[in-house]
């Protein structure tokens, strides 16, 4: 079986799809866009494509993210089956091309349609859509499928041999100010946190608790940090439902998770010792939270999240 994903793979989740897939006798390739580059042969070209972009809605970037997507198939050949993530990163034109070079052509979206709306890329297009958000299931009959745990799981450690007692890194956006009221809090409490904010400048307004970084940390950096914390906290964004992967990260480090996420409270694992969902009204109850015992999955449930299960499912192996 040939199978092609294309996914702007900024944070390196989706090559755990192709190593997966690998791992089970299957030719995968990855079209990765995030990895595509563009350089304006001049400065008039850019300010040409400026005016594009404003007045006629064409960007020359995209348009030749697009060609280098096509010239990639040309160069693979028919697949079985070609996967897109995030399809609302390319026109419907050009997805009409990309079907014509499989049999199955799929969709997954991983972020919900209340942000990147995907109206224009619905009709007769795909096989199969699958989703995150439960709500956009509901709403489009999409099929629901979560994110996964993409990393192999670590030992269970006691509570009282770890450093640090929650860990987020997060961009700087709307989150920001629930994450400085939960940062004030556990300075009050004597909570001990590991807090990292990212963007390209530091905020003015900055709980003490938080560190600003101008660079992206990506798993690499940070996995020390993580095997060293009681509980991740997820903090998310305006109108998003679907689980982010930092509670499958939690899943795969055995540790407790604090998420803003109430939709956590409709998936089959959530257990309140593990999992507590707090807003800015239920901050107070963190740290009775944080004195209750963990409690492991299942093999069972844990193996039904896994990034192999996944692939089985999505690819229908």
């Amino acid at each position: 079986m040939k199978v092609t994903l294309i996914s702007f793979d900024y944070f390196d989740f989706d090559k755990n799809i192709i190593d997966t897939l690998h791992q089970k006798g299957i030719e995968a390739q990855h079209i990765d866009i995030s990895k595509f580059r563009y350089r304006y042969k001049s400065g008039f070209e850019k300010i040409k494509n400026f005016f594009s972009k404003a007045f006629f809605g064409v960007n020359a970037k995209r348009v030749k993210m697009e060609e280098y997507v096509l010239s990639r198939l040309e160069s693979l050949g028919p697949q079985d089956q070609i996967l897109v993530i995030r399809p609302d990163r390319i026109s419907r034109k050009t997805h009409e091309k990309i079907k014509g070079y499989t049999q199955k052509y799929i969709a997954y979206l991983y972020d919900s349609t209340n942000r990147f709306p995907v109206d224009h890329l619905l009709k007769g297009l795909y096989d199969t859509i699958y989703t995150f958000d439960l709500d956009d299931a509901d709403k489009y009959g999409f099929r629901f499928i979560s994110n996964y745990i993409y990393i192999n799981k670590k030992p269970l450690v006691p509570a009282n041999e770890l450093p640090t007692d929650i860990f987020m890194i997060a961009s700087i956006d709307e989150r920001l100010p629930l994450w400085n009221q939960v940062s004030a809090y556990c300075r009050e409490k004597g909570i001990q946190t590991d807090f990292i904010c990212v963007g390209k400048r530091e905020p003015a307004e900055l709980d003490t608790g938080i560190v600003y970084s101008k660079n992206n940390l990506f798993l690499e950096a940070i996995e020390n940090r993580m095997f060293q914390s009681k509980a991740f906290l997820d903090l998310i964004r305006t109108e998003q439902n679907g689980l982010s992967f930092r509670i499958f990260e939690a899943m795969a480090y055995q540790r407790k998770i604090i998420t803003s996420n109430a939709s956590v409270t409709r998936y089959p694992f959530y257990n309140p010792n593990n999992i507590f969902v707090h807003n800015e009204s239920t901050i107070s109850d963190i740290k009775a939270f944080m004195e209750r015992p963990f409690e492991p999955l299942t093999e069972e449930m844990y193996h039904h999240y896994t990034v192999s299960n996944w692939v089985d499912t999505v690819f229908e192996l």
